[in-house]
């Protein structure tokens, strides 16, 4: 008997997960992570607990309401830990769980090949007619 691929989103280790398969859960969870913001987030926790106003002051360009759903997100996914803190006056910080710290080092070597790699993928960009990378 064949194990279902991505029969159903209920945690059920009897199921082979399928990222290329359109109703697998694990596809959601790919996007909240290599979305716009996901990557840098999780890049950015990887140096250690962070306050929100340091976490969006270190991601330029991300909005509150962007930062705030993709934490939500990483969060709800097992990758981000938010602990608020009782002190006057209150704030809340994030870390990586074990997943998240597990994670966040594969992230981040893709970073560090892109960012060596910029020569070339901005010639390549060039001769392609792209001005830039958005």
């Amino acid at each position: 008997m064949d194990t279902p691929r991505c029969a159903s989103a209920a945690p059920d280790t009897s199921v082979e997960f399928d990222v290329f398969a359109r109703g697998c859960p694990s596809r959601p969870v790919l996007e909240h992570l290599t979305g716009r913001w996901g990557t840098l987030v999780l890049a950015a926790l990887a140096k250690g607990p962070t306050r929100f106003g340091a976490l969006r002051r270190r991601v330029d360009g991300v909005s509150e309401k962007m930062l705030s759903q993709t934490l939500h997100l990483l969060e709800r996914d097992g990758f981000v830990h938010r602990e608020v803190r009782s002190t006057i006056p209150p704030h809340v910080e994030y870390r990586l769980t074990e997943l998240g710290a597990d994670t966040a080092p594969r992230l981040l070597a893709l970073i560090e090949h892109l960012e060596a790699r910029m020569p070339e993928i901005l010639a390549a960009q060039h001769r392609h007619g792209a001005g830039s990378a958005e």
